[in-house]
Parts: C-alpha cells; sequence; structure tokens
C-alpha cells in the first residue's frame, strides 16, 4: 500500500460522471430543469463495498409524486463501475445495506412490517445476488435501525427507542399499546426538551441493543439492551455518520451520548465505551463541547472521534480527536486545520485516516497519516461517505455537485501514479440518462470586499439558453444555519438550479460572515451579529453583481431565505426596500417569542449570548419585528405546524403583522410539515407557489 500519494493534491477531470448509454440519434436539444424531472431522480445512498471488493451495495430512494411516496430499494454495481441492478424485487422500502465481515451475508433495514425491523439474505459474491429467501431478524415491537455487524460476524448492532424504565420488550409494547388505545390524548412534562424537530419525545430514550446474527422473527426477546438507562444513545442526529461502532476484537461498544442533566441547553455530547458483555460504560472524551462518531482502528489500537471544544455551540470547529486506548490518552490531530471535519474513514492499515472538510464552495477530501505532519488534501470536490475497500485499494464515497445528485465515486489508491491528476472514478450512473436532456448552467464563483473589508464568496447561476444580450430578473437565495454555506453541491429543497430554469432568473448565493468552510473565525462572526454583518455582506454582494453583470435587472430582483435565510429575509424587510418581493420560509419575526418555543435552546443562547431575561437588549437590537413600521415589500410567508425548531407562531406572527399593516402578503401553511417540506405533493405546491409569488412581482 503506497499511501504516500494521498499526500498529493491533484486536479479533477472535467467530467467524472458521462454518461455511459449512447444517446438516440434523434436527440433533442436540451431543455430547461423541471420540478417533475427534480421528482423522477433516484435519491442514491452511501456506498457499501462488499469484502471481496467486486460489488458495491447501496440503497436509492424513488419518488412517486402522483402516489406522493418516498421508496427506497437496494441496488448493486460492479465495484470497477458499471451498469447497476436492484438487488431485491420486493415492493418493500428497503435502506442501509451492510455485508457480514466474510461477505456471506447482508443485512437491511425494511419496512415489510411496521415498525421496521431488520431482513437478511445470504449473498453470493460470484454472481453479486442474493441467495434464497430473505428472513427477518428482528422482531422488538419498538423497531429496529442502525444495523452494523459485530467484526466477527456473529451479532448484529442496532438502535431502538424505548422506555428506559421498562423490564424487556413486552412492557414496550403493552405501554404502546396502552397510549394507541387510550382516549386521552394530552400530555404531561416536568422537564425540557419534551419535544425535539418534529415530534414529541414520549418519554423514550433510543438505546442501542445486540442481537444474534443467527436470530429470527420468532424470537421476539432475544435482543439485548447494552445501553440501559434514562439517556439517548445515540442522540438525535439528522443522519450522517453512525455515532456508535464495535471494537475489532469485538469486546467493547463505543457510543455517543448526552448525560447533561438539561438536554435542552446542552450540546455536550460524550464519548463512552461499554463492555459488549455488559458493564459500567466509562466515559473516555473530555471536551465540554460535543464529541460524536467514534471510529475504531483498524488495528484496534486507536478510537478517532469529531469533537467541538466549546459548549452551547453547535457550529464550533470539528477537530478529529485520536484516543490511544492502552493509554486511555487522546491528542487533538486537527488543532491547527482551521476547518471542521466531517466524514472520516481509517485507512485499512491504521496508518492514516482519510476525511471530508468544506473548503470554499466544496468538501474535499484530505488524509491524514499517522505522522504528526497536517492533513494534505487529496481531491477537491463534494464528497461524503467516505469508506474503504478491506484490501485498500479504493477508496468510495458520495460525491454531489450543483448540476447532478448524488452518485458513488471511488478513488484508486494502490499503487502510486505517474502523475498528480489522479482522479475520481465514477461507479454509479443512476442519473445520467436524465440529466443528460437538461440545460445545467455552471455555478461560477465570485469575491468581493465585504463587511470589514474582508473577502466574501458569492456564486452565480445563469438561466437556461442565456443570452447576454437580454436583461433577467434575480433570486437572491440567503442560505439558512446560519453556521451553512452555498457551494457545489446538491438540494431537493432550495435547488438552485431549478430556480434558474423556473422562469429564466439568474441566481445569486451569498456565503457571508458566519459561513462555514472559511476558517472558524469567519464562522464564529455571526454570533450576536445576526443583523449586522450578514445583512452588509448580502447588500454588498448584491450591489457587487449588478455593477459586475450588466444582463441582471435589479428592478426586479426577488430575496428568498429559509430558517435563518428566513429570519434575514425577515430583517431586509425592514431594512431595504430595494427588493420587489420576498419569501420568508420557517424564519425568527421575534426573537424573544422565539427562545420561548424552540426545543433547543442552546441555539438562542449562544447565538444572542444567553435567555432573553440576561440579554434583552440584543435579542431585541436584532429582532425583526421591532421594524414593522418599515415594511413595505410584498411578502410569501411559509411554515409547517411540526417546526419546532422555529415554532409556526413566528410565521402567525408575521403574516399577521403584513396584514394589519396593509403590506400585499400570503401565507402557505402546512399543518404536516416541519423545518423542511419533505412530502413529494407538498413539495411540489412549495415550488409552485414560491415561483409564482416571484413572477407576479418581478416577470414582466
Amino acid at each position: 500500500m503506497h499511501w504516500k500519494i494521498l499526500a498529493l493534491s491533484f486536479a479533477l477531470a472535467g467530467s467524472l460522471f458521462a454518461q455511459t448509454t449512447p444517446a438516440p440519434a434523434t436527440t433533442s436539444a436540451k431543455h430547461p430543469f423541471t420540478f417533475e424531472e427534480m421528482m423522477k431522480l433516484k435519491r442514491v445512498g452511501a456506498p457499501v463495498p462488499s469484502p471481496d471488493g467486486k460489488w458495491v451495495v447501496f440503497d436509492a430512494v424513488d419518488v412517486d409524486l402522483e402516489a406522493n411516496t418516498k421508496i427506497s430499494h437496494l441496488w448493486i454495481v460492479p465495484a470497477a463501475g458499471g451498469e447497476a441492478r436492484r438487488l431485491n424485487q420486493t415492493p418493500n422500502h428497503e435502506e442501509r445495506p451492510r455485508f457480514s465481515p466474510d461477505g456471506k451475508r447482508l443485512i437491511w433495514i425494511s419496512k415489510a412490517t411496521a415498525p421496521t425491523q431488520i431482513w437478511m439474505s445470504n449473498f453470493t459474491p460470484e454472481s453479486g445476488g442474493l441467495d434464497g429467501q430473505p428472513h427477518q431478524v428482528t422482531n422488538i415491537s419498538t423497531g429496529a435501525d442502525g444495523a452494523i455487524w459485530t467484526p466477527d460476524g456473529k451479532n448484529i448492532v442496532f438502535v431502538s427507542s424505548v422506555y428506559p424504565e421498562a423490564k424487556d420488550d413486552v412492557e414496550n409494547k403493552k405501554r404502546d399499546e396502552e397510549i394507541e388505545k387510550s382516549k386521552v390524548k394530552a400530555k404531561i412534562f416536568t422537564k425540557l426538551l419534551y419535544r425535539h424537530w418534529t415530534s414529541y419525545t414520549e418519554h423514550k430514550r433510543s438505546h442501542i441493543f445486540a442481537v444474534s446474527a443467527d436470530a429470527d422473527g420468532s424470537q421476539p426477546n432475544s435482543a439485548r439492551d447494552l445501553t440501559p438507562g434514562d439517556h439517548d444513545v445515540p442522540p438525535f442526529n439528522l443522519g450522517g455518520q453512525d455515532m456508535y461502532a464495535v471494537s475489532p476484537d469485538n469486546q467493547e461498544l463505543a457510543y455517543t451520548s448526552n448525560i447533561d442533566e438539561v438536554e435542552a441547553t446542552s450540546t455536550n455530547n460524550e464519548i463512552f465505551i461499554v463492555p459488549m458483555a455488559g458493564g459500567t460504560p466509562k466515559k473516555i472524551s473530555t471536551s465540554p463541547g460535543n464529541d460524536n462518531t467514534p471510529v475504531y482502528s483498524p488495528d484496534g489500537d486507536h478510537i478517532a472521534w469529531r469533537s467541538m471544544a466549546r459548549p452551547g455551540f453547535e457550529a464550533d470547529k470539528e477537530s478529529l480527536i485520536i484516543y490511544q486506548r492502552k493509554l486511555g490518552q487522546s491528542r487533538n490531530a486537527t488543532i491547527n486545520f482551521d476547518r471542521s471535519v466531517g466524514s472520516i474513514a481509517w485507512t485499512p492499515d491504521s496508518k492514516g485516516i482519510c476525511f471530508t472538510a468544506e473548503d470554499h464552495g466544496e468538501a474535499p477530501i484530505w488524509v491524514l497519516l499517522m505522522d504528526g505532519k497536517p492533513p494534505k488534501q487529496v481531491s477537491r470536490l463534494h464528497a461524503d461517505d467516505l469508506v474503504f475497500s478491506k484490501d485498500g485499494n479504493s477508496l468510495f464515497f458520495s460525491r454531489v455537485s450543483i448540476g447532478a445528485p448524488s452518485e458513488i465515486a471511488r478513488l484508486d489508491v494502490a499503487e502510486t501514479p505517474k502523475t498528480s491528476n489522479l482522479a475520481p472514478v465514477a461507479v454509479t450512473h443512476m442519473n445520467d440518462a436524465l440529466l443528460s436532456q437538461i440545460d445545467m448552467q455552471p455555478m461560477e464563483s465570485f469575491t468581493f470586499p465585504g463587511a470589514n473589508n474582508e473577502n466574501v464568496e458569492g456564486f452565480i447561476i445563469r438561466p437556461p439558453g442565456f443570452d447576454s444580450t437580454k436583461k433577467y430578473p434575480l433570486k437572491f437565495l440567503i442560505h439558512g444555519g446560519p453556521q451553512g454555506a452555498w457551494g457545489n453541491s446538491w438540494t431537493y429543497r432550495w435547488n438552485a438550479e431549478l430556480f434558474a430554469a423556473t422562469g429564466n432568473y439568474v441566481v445569486v448565493m451569498i456565503n457571508f460572515h458566519g459561513s462555514t468552510g472559511y476558517g472558524q473565525k469567519f464562522t464564529d462572526s455571526i454570533s450576536g451579529d445576526w443583523g449586522g454583518k450578514p445583512y452588509e455582506d448580502l447588500m454588498k454582494g448584491l450591489d457587487y453583481v449588478e455593477k459586475t453583470y450588466p444582463f441582471i435587472d435589479k428592478t426586479r430582483e426577488a430575496a428568498l431565505g429559509a430558517s435563518y435565510g428566513g429570519y434575514m429575509a425577515n430583517w431586509v424587510l425592514g431594512h431595504t426596500d430595494r427588493f420587489k418581493c420576498i419569501v420568508s420560509h420557517d424564519g425568527v419575526f421575534n426573537t424573544e417569542s422565539a427562545y420561548g418555543t424552540t426545543e433547543e435552546l442552546w441555539f438562542n443562547e449562544w447565538e444572542f449570548k444567553g435567555p432573553p431575561w440576561k440579554n434583552r437588549e440584543l435579542y431585541r437590537k436584532f429582532s425583526p419585528h421591532l421594524f414593522a413600521e418599515k415594511f413595505k415589500t410584498p411578502t410569501l410567508v411559509v411554515h409547517g405546524q411540526l417546526d419546532f425548531r422555529l415554532d409556526v407562531s413566528e410565521g402567525f406572527q408575521l403574516f399577521t403583522t403584513l396584514q394589519r399593516l396593509k403590506v400585499p402578503s400570503k401565507m402557505l401553511y402546512f399543518p404536516d410539515e416541519g423545518h423542511w417540506v419533505l412530502k413529494p405533493q407538498n413539495s411540489r405546491l412549495w415550488w409552485k407557489t414560491v415561483n409564482d409569488w416571484v413572477d407576479q412581482w418581478c416577470s414582466r
């Protein structure tokens, strides 16, 4: 294994996902992107290479717009690349496939039953197919998710949400049935974090269980709780890398949990280890901030995880911690690396770690060798879900761009290349045929002096069929977070290509102060200054594009934002009349009421330097509702009833204020959506309503 090549920073090939199927002879000219086409795209999941290195299994979601459903199926593709095919021809929702260590069995999570359970089938490496009839492994009343194998292949570890005081599954089932049958639906709360994201906690806790790999659905009580107690293991997360792992010798479980008394004000996730045979957990992390996603080195000598230093701050720098198990000592391996570590993967020889980290609109792959030297960038693209083949010859990952959703690619790292231009190789081509027909416009970067005269990056996308002699209206998108960023990535909810194609608009996106990927100091600069530097950056960025790109019609500009972007849309509403219309989705309108109705109190207390009664001046300084007398711009308000991050009352307050001021306004209310609009037909209504509103005020 020649890992020295991973210290090289190489250029990417121009197009890594070229279409493999010849286009028909009657191919017509490319056409603008449509919402219906976006819904036809397959949503490819993370790569799962087979232990023999021949295959990659993955899940992919199909959207049925008319049925208003999203269904995931299992797929398989040769690791060398080629045609992908369905692995299991069933109508069931199936996701998260995982090979047994010997490659002869495959497990996945299935909705063949309700709740979800783990299913298994034998796997034939020679043909890359399932062997025999799949069977149900778990039969736990609270459902099974997040399944992984123990390294010896004898057990399967999974997650289930249970009543912490229940002694077994029989008691869990009884309590669930009692609640379901009760005619009283009232709830009693005795502590905070009684609801989170889109649901009430119902007094349950996520726990990690282990079950024999030889179990079947006829054994309902065969699973063993490895993390009993009144704490979530793992804590709530919105996807990404697993927050637990089993040691290579099968003797130990490492997991993430938050045991602070008031979880609503705490980001203090910690890393614990506990014997697989049972015992008292031991905390091995030391940071008062968020520690998460433990990963054992293949040789078992180390555990790596991501760590934030500051308590209460959910967007602090994610450092890479390496813990030496024998000595019980840890070190910060990226202390001098000013980017946040994302997906992490040990090299199979345990001599290095590859990881992703946001940087100027991309999420490149980096390598950190165990020699104490700084990380080196090895591939500049937007990557995630890193995983090595067992032999270490290939690094598989998910790749997205502004013009294409996730596909699986790989880096071949077995031999030192003759040049430094080693490029990723496409493994899947699930969406090439459809995308080849669409006029996707490239994303261009620009830089301008923003607040404090510091460089700020922005991006522009021109409309399909662009004509430089024409004038185009502008959609000015404002990202959320606020510690987030626009970049060369894909989204189904705020898709810049679709915004540009619908009605022929120029799309501009600014990574204002507070954005990620430009160093932690830049990210920190928004806290306590929500309406300050970010607003200045946005207005200076808009000034810049108006002067630089003569095809922009500055008399027809719309501002659109969600989450923090919704807050900023509300702030813009009270501070400038330069936009013809505004779209405010799930935004803060009244900073003080937003504090009292959110669930994650640590967020507001960090961003506004404490609760309102201790720092009321800062809350009021940057509260959009106090500038209502200046509201003039026509505004569309969007909010979901199940949004517990930013309560729906914020949207109602804004709409009520606009109506009483007689400002042209409309509200799109979703009773069945949270912070994100996810149901297919709701998404269709969202896109139509938003774009129709902008067209109403900005089209000629």
